[in-house]
């Protein structure tokens, strides 16, 4: 790791000193947003649901299975493509199309 210029710790002993004596002000919302923080990591238990890894308000839906027997062979209808001729013309001798 380098070594810190004098005027970064110069910055850095100001800021500190600049925090602590206006610390009253910036209790409240840091609490605020930790306590925030916490709910969402740690819901309570009323909060949780099964399956949602702690998000609450998120309910977890069985996921579809991808084997053949279960899927209905009358739902998609198969469509072959159609191939459209283009317009390009190649008799142009590569001139540009507007002069």
């Amino acid at each position: 790791m380098r070594k810190m210029s004098p005027a970064l710790i110069v910055i850095i002993v100001l800021a500190a000193i600049g925090l602590a004596a206006n610390l009253d002000q910036y209790v409240i919302p840091i609490v605020v947003l930790g306590a925030i923080f916490l709910l969402y990591k740690f819901p309570p238990k009323p909060l949780r649901r099964n399956g949602t890894q702690g998000r609450p308000g998120v309910s977890a839906r069985p996921r579809a299975t991808s084997s053949p027997s279960h899927r209905s062979k009358t739902s998609r209808k198969n469509i072959p493509f159609r191939v459209i001729e283009g317009g390009k013309d190649d008799n142009q001798d590569d001139l540009p199309k507007y002069h």
